[in-house]
């Protein structure tokens, strides 16, 4: 429910990012980690592919049919940071913060497929980030559970109007 001070009201969500955009602009990422999967010289690295290789059409339908399992964290940027040890610019930033709903926080780094959409990471501001989770040739985890690589396929940002 909306306050005096306006602090609650919602904001319209802005899609920043996507993993499809983002391979199409990198097919040698797709080639890589496909080449990964397929390499049986490598059995503890890579995807295991059970559900389709990596955006493969096979496997963006397993993410649709939801037999690879995703995870969605939505909270509010807390923090921005520069994170790594490469050199930068001025006020850069590359990651952020995010305080969820039930208190705990978690560090991300910035995913947008066009550069200008980072300057919209700010404290306050809203995000809401879906992950893939794909399971690793590489078993069991270390407690003993399944082992996944986490990876992002769309980030939605909040907008105030001026940032629009």
């Amino acid at each position: 429910m909306p306050t005096s001070s306006g602090a609650n009201i919602e904001r319209p969500m802005k899609p920043v990012y996507t993993l499809a955009e983002a391979l199409a602009k990198d097919p040698s990422r797709v080639a890589k980690t496909q080449s990964l999967t397929r390499d049986s010289s490598r059995p503890h690295m890579g995807l295991k592919g059970s559900h389709g290789l990596f955006a493969s059409e096979a496997w963006w339908e397993s993410i649709e049919a939801k037999r690879l399992q995703t995870q969605t964290l939505t909270g509010s940027i807390e923090r921005t940071y520069f994170a790594g040890q490469d050199s930068r610019r001025g006020d850069q930033v590359n990651s952020f913060t995010l305080r969820l709903a039930d208190g705990s926080t978690v560090d991300e780094s910035i995913y947008t497929n066009h550069k200008q959409d980072t300057r919209l990471f700010v404290p306050g501001a809203m995000v809401t980030m879906v992950y893939v989770l794909d399971e690793l040739k590489a078993q069991p985890a270390v407690d003993c559970g399944i082992h996944y690589a986490r990876t992002v396929l769309e980030v939605a940002i909040s907008v105030r109007k001026d940032q629009e």
